[in-house]
């Protein structure tokens, strides 16, 4: 887990204020409140999305109790989770985990690489699935699938391109040379490393997860 590695009950009330939300019922793993959630308590989506699914089968006395408390009181929950935010480090997040060791593996595959570019690696990990998918003379901009891919993750289909065309430094089976300096070479080379080499369809799987974020 990341920060705060100590699991506290009051995060039920969170999930429980996203499990309510229209459609009610569990939500996906990478949806964009889940991974919101995610961020803001420093825990992994795969751990809330295991939590929530506690949630929702009542599985504890401690969950039962907090249906009955909460689970027709939208207005009393929400409460809850605001007075919850006020005291959460007394207002200061940062000194809240003052002194807590830094874990940010999935914390950063949420944000942009650096100040030069929008992509984020979970942007670089969906690029790679489609990139998997397609032939090297396919991978411009006018061919539909990268125009979808754009569209999603809300970028240019220049940018998806220019991305694949990084990983074909990367793809040790078309024996590229590195390119010109390029502020992302070195993130698509870690994310190749991550997924280039493994199965291909878990790679389609959790990159179907993934679109959930930007759905």
């Amino acid at each position: 887990m990341a920060k705060n590695s100590k699991w506290s009950d009051d995060y039920l009330l969170l999930l429980m204020q996203i499990y309510l939300q229209r459609p009610v019922g569990i939500k996906p793993m990478y949806s964009r409140k889940m991974v919101d959630l995610s961020l803001e308590l420093h825990i992994a989506p795969n751990v809330l999305f295991v939590r929530m699914c506690q949630l929702a089968n009542l599985e504890t006395p401690r969950i039962e109790h907090i249906w009955e408390t909460y689970g027709n009181n939208p207005r009393k929950l929400s409460r809850a989770v605001s007075l919850w935010r006020e005291m959460r480090g007394y207002g200061n997040a940062n000194l809240f985990y003052d002194g807590v060791e830094v874990n940010e593996t999935f914390e950063r595959d949420f944000k942009p690489i650096s100040e030069e570019t929008v992509m984020t690696p979970v942007m670089l990990t969906l690029i790679l699935d489609l990139y998997f998918r397609l032939t090297p003379i396919t991978m411009v901009k006018e061919t539909p699938e990268v125009q979808e891919l754009a569209r999603l993750i809300k970028v240019q289909p220049q940018e998806v391109v220019e991305v694949m065309d990084l990983f074909q430094y990367c793809d040790p089976y078309l024996n590229r040379k590195d390119p010109a300096d390029n502020v992302l070479l070195e993130p698509c080379k870690e994310i190749w490393r991550r997924f280039g080499n493994a199965n291909t369809e878990d790679l389609a799987s959790y990159a179907e997860q993934l679109k959930d974020y930007y759905r």
